[in-house]
């Protein structure tokens, strides 16, 4: 399963972030979130992008390593953009 899934998991790790509050951020059923983490299914791409917005809302620099990890990007690439 996918790159989104263990971006996530990383992500809430490091940055201390609970499913719950990241599905409460964005509006959905912690199950969902669940889901993605433990790879049990893949957020479609339109998912991807509400869960950089979601943990945008909660903390940026979470939101910037999830969609580096996501785009298998270093940091650094992002500021050649």
């Amino acid at each position: 399963m996918g790159k989104a899934g263990k971006a996530l998991k990383q992500v809430l790790t490091t940055y201390e972030i609970s499913q719950n509050r990241l599905a409460v951020t964005m509006g959905i059923n912690r199950s969902t979130v669940h889901q993605w983490v433990t790879e049990a299914s893949d957020p479609l791409a339109e998912a991807v992008s509400e869960i950089y917005k979601a943990l945008r809302q909660i903390n940026e620099a979470a939101a910037e390593e999830f969609i580096n990890l996501y785009l298998e990007r270093s940091p650094h690439d992002h500021d050649q953009e």
